[in-house]
């Protein structure tokens, strides 16, 4: 933190993946005043999940101040939970978000039309993030309809990444955000590492050449995309 403070990047957004691990982010999104918070129930999880939690979910947004409920989603990776188990927690938690009216962080591993037709079904229109976005340009095009924006992070920094190149060059400047996933994802060259916020500041650097513009319109206008998915993001 006081690395990431010291270099200039300043505020974080952090989501939860289990319910063990609500309390200790808000222990410290109470002590770190630039955080902000999201919870849920992320999909690798759910083995040791159970649908009485996504009962207090509402509550634990509200309570707590959430800007998002997250990670929430679907993983269709090999040995990922059942898919059928992974559907009902994901639209148990859409619910959530719909009846407190909070944008989603959205995992969607190999999984983007599946994803898409859960919230067609839930009528879902809070919008939110699709987090690690790695789709095709018609895939982005369906989620940016629904009132999302990308998350763009470390993929792009790597010179293989044509796909995501490609798409993060055909968006228009409203479309996306910034992240890194840390400490997980890590940047071309550090693989093998832990990987940090600061890390922000690479990501911007690679999307600006991506897109063949400066590093400062590429910080401003995603921190204004960052605001406008999540309203409650200034609130006290």
């Amino acid at each position: 933190m006081a690395n990431c403070l010291h270099h200039g990047v300043s505020s974080f957004l952090v989501p939860a993946t289990t319910y063990d691990s609500w309390s200790r982010i808000n222990a410290l999104a109470e002590r770190y005043s630039s955080w902000r918070i999201a919870y849920g129930l992320h999909p690798y999880f759910l083995d040791s999940a159970s649908l009485d939690q996504i009962e207090r979910l509402g509550d634990q947004c509200a309570e707590s101040g959430a800007v998002a409920v997250g990670e929430i989603g679907l993983d269709c990776w090999p040995d990922a939970v059942d898919m059928t188990r992974q559907m009902v927690f994901f639209k148990r938690q859409l619910n959530v978000a719909k009846s407190l009216s909070l944008p989603v962080i959205l995992h969607a591993r190999k999984s983007y039309d599946l994803v898409l037709k859960c919230l067609r079904d839930i009528g879902f229109k809070q919008g939110g993030v699709v987090h690690a976005f790695n789709g095709s340009v018609e895939q982005a095009k369906r989620f940016l309809d629904l009132g999302f924006v990308l998350g763009i992070g470390g993929t792009i920094t790597y010179p293989r990444a044509k796909k995501a190149h490609r798409v993060l060059a055909s968006l228009q400047s409203s479309d996306f955000v910034l992240e890194t996933d840390s400490p997980d994802m890590p940047l071309y060259g550090f693989q093998g590492q832990i990987n940090t916020p600061l890390s922000i500041l690479s990501v911007a650097e690679s999307a600006a050449i991506i897109r063949r513009e400066n590093v400062e319109q590429i910080a401003a206008q995603t921190c204004v995309n960052l605001l406008r998915v999540f309203p409650k993001w200034n609130e006290d």
